[in-house]
């Protein structure tokens, strides 16, 4: 019994021992619990909140609305089309081979676009944003958000689009925006603060020059989402800052008809207000549809740009460097007064050529133009009264006169990044460049606008505006200054400033007290020594455009209010042989990337000139029949706008 009984004693105490340490196990996992429960719910509690509300609020950021383009009566010329876009990223999407297929059913794609985001997708870093559409019907999109329960990581957004109304009419001046490289991103800050996929920035023209001015600010949408992430209720709403809107200068109606006037050409048009140096116009031919670029443009259509022989690709205006032919010659003749090197009555005897140190020089006119004397020579052209100018000239003093009057150096000031400055040919220039010495021939071929000398449309209608304007420095622009002078203010500062040269050696009490006050203007001044030079260049312009005989007569306008003066050029691409001269060949018959190129400059209305014009036709044969009657009808239309731009622009004179 006393055996059984110590058994049972320590069966207990097992059984005790036993169920202490299950309790003590248990009491020590529930305050583990209790612990953890209250670090939970105290300690951690705004951590998990936050975690909680990531999953159920989405913050997305929203494109920023690009500033809008105006021209100067304040129409849209580049403005912005919402559209509806898809955007996934892929390292959200837990099957995205079933989100694409479902994708590709419901969009309706076909093979080649499914693998062309394939492809996209391949090519990028997972946590990249793929978009699968930047373009979205409203259909499309609709039924995107219809199915948005079962596309887990497919994002829906609404975005800006760039939109060119106009179309082809304002590609070269303003550009086109297309999506922002990788290269954007590090060059540009404010591109890489804003930054959204598949955000769209200015590449070229003043689309990429103003770009920190027109991108704006992004916005911000927080939506409270639902376990499949569909959007089920937007909590905030915070607005972007949208781009600032930049007026141009710019008519958009002389714009269209320079357009339609270069239609099948290729060449440029540029117009200039000869006093504000606002520009008017500046078109360049062939050009293309900016819109194309706005969605990525298709192999077939850049291609076909690119492949185009008429190189539309090339803003013209700016960077296309044209030997400027006879409409140099005006300049040789102010130069060569200004230098006193001939007197207006100076007579040469033209034959149709002339020799020198066994070459032969030949004019235009084969069998020459007898007795010139200088109004008759740029009236009629005459070639080898310029080579004889040229000659008593010297190309280093026609150098600085056509600096003066804006060759040989951008006219924007940098604001077209393309723009190039061209060359005026010197003793020196040749020497530093080439290695050898100037030749006296290559004075005379200068003297008519040939050999080296380089110049872009945009500085010949600078050089006529200049001229036209009675021979004062101007300050061309393209964007409209809120701080801008009337023409009636510039006048008045240039008159000014030709009565404080003509009292220059005055040094009376009057004279000093003027010095002390700095009266006058330090902008505007005049690029001339004697006024009656420049007069007397404008009056033969005239006699060339409307005078018998002028090289431009058949392209004159009889009504005083549209009445203009200009020059004719026509620029040799290859040297005439004597056997091409004995052939006498019709531009029919010559290739085409041999013929001539045609140019013009004039001003007008001849009494009381405000405006100034270059043209170019590449290619063209004469600059008498093929440039001078566009500019016929490019005055008619800028004449009779006149009117309407200058109540525009009192106007802006009374808002300022």
């Amino acid at each position: 019994m006393f055996e059984g009984g110590d058994s049972t004693f320590r069966k207990l105490n097992t059984i005790n021992r036993r169920m202490f340490i299950i309790s003590a196990a248990k009491a020590v996992v529930f305050t583990g619990i209790v612990a953890r429960l209250f670090s939970l719910q105290i300690n951690e509690n705004k951590k998990y909140l936050t975690l909680s509300d990531k999953n159920r609020l989405r913050e997305w950021r929203l494109p920023p609305v690009r500033g809008q383009f105006l021209d100067y009566f304040g129409n849209v010329i580049a403005g912005n089309l919402k559209v509806y876009q898809l955007h996934v990223v892929p390292e959200q999407v837990e099957n995205f081979k079933y989100l694409m297929l479902r994708l590709k059913d419901i969009l309706e794609l076909d093979e080649n676009q499914f693998s062309k985001i394939i492809k996209k997708k391949n090519s990028q870093k997972p946590w990249e944003t793929l978009i699968i559409s930047e373009n979205l019907s409203w259909d499309q999109f609709s039924k995107i958000n219809f199915y948005l329960h079962e596309l887990v990581g497919a994002k829906p957004v609404l975005s800006v689009a760039r939109s060119y109304p106009f179309k082809k009419n304002y590609t070269h001046v303003l550009g086109y925006v297309a999506q922002a490289s990788e290269n954007d991103l590090i060059k540009n800050e404010t591109i890489k603060k804003n930054h959204v996929p598949g955000l769209r920035v200015g590449k070229i023209g003043l689309e990429k020059t103003f770009e920190n001015d027109l991108l704006g600010t992004n916005g911000v949408q927080r939506y409270e989402v639902n376990a499949y992430g569909k959007r089920i209720n937007q909590l905030d709403h915070k607005e972007g800052e949208k781009g600032k809107n930049i007026r141009l200068t710019l008519d958009t109606e002389v714009q269209k008809l320079s357009n339609e006037l270069l239609a099948e050409k290729s060449g440029s048009i540029s117009v200039m207000d000869i006093y504000t140096g606002e520009i008017i116009a500046m078109h360049s031919s062939p050009s293309f549809d900016p819109n194309l670029f706005l969605y990525g443009i298709s192999l077939k259509d850049w291609k076909e740009i690119r492949e185009d022989p008429l190189k539309p690709l090339i803003n013209k205006t700016i960077s296309g460097l044209y030997s400027p032919g006879s409409t140099i010659k005006p300049l040789v003749a102010l130069s060569a007064l200004e230098n006193d090197v001939i007197s207006p009555n100076e007579k040469v005897y033209c034959t149709g050529k002339m020799e020198m140190y066994g070459h032969t020089y030949h004019c235009w006119k084969e069998k020459g133009h007898g007795t010139m004397n200088l109004r008759n020579a740029i009236k009629q052209s005459c070639d080898i009264y310029f080579y004889e100018t040229a000659r008593k000239l010297g190309v280093d003093r026609l150098k600085e006169t056509s600096l003066k009057f804006g060759l040989g150096n951008t006219v924007l000031n940098g604001i077209l990044s393309n723009e190039k400055k061209g060359l005026v040919p010197s003793t020196e220039w040749k020497k530093e460049n080439l290695g050898v010495g100037w030749v006296l021939g290559e004075t005379l071929i200068t003297g008519i606008g040939q050999g080296y000398i380089q110049t872009t449309p945009l500085q010949l209608c600078l050089m006529t505006a200049q001229l036209a304007n009675g021979g004062f420095k101007i300050y061309p622009r393209i964007t409209v200054d809120k701080n801008h002078e009337s023409s009636e203010n510039i006048k008045y500062k240039m008159a000014q400033n030709a009565s404080k040269g003509k009292e220059k050696k005055y040094s009376g009490p009057i004279r000093k007290v003027e010095e002390l006050l700095n009266i006058g203007s330090k902008k505007y001044l005049p690029l001339y020594r004697n006024p009656e030079n420049v007069k007397f260049v404008l009056e033969a312009m005239f006699a060339s455009t409307n005078e018998v005989m002028g090289t431009s007569y058949g392209s004159r306008i009889d009504d005083p209010k549209y009445r203009f003066a200009g020059k004719t050029g026509t620029a040799q691409v290859k040297k005439i042989t004597e056997k091409a001269r004995e052939l006498d060949l019709h531009i029919s018959q010559i290739p085409y990337e041999e013929r001539d190129h045609a140019l013009y400059i004039a001003y007008g209305p001849y009494k009381n000139p405000r405006y100034a014009v270059s043209i170019i036709v590449e290619h063209g044969g004469s600059g008498s029949k093929t440039a001078a009657p566009i500019a016929k009808k490019l005055f008619e239309l800028i004449i009779d706008r006149h009117e309407l731009r200058e109540k525009i622009t009192k106007q802006d004179l009374i808002n300022t």
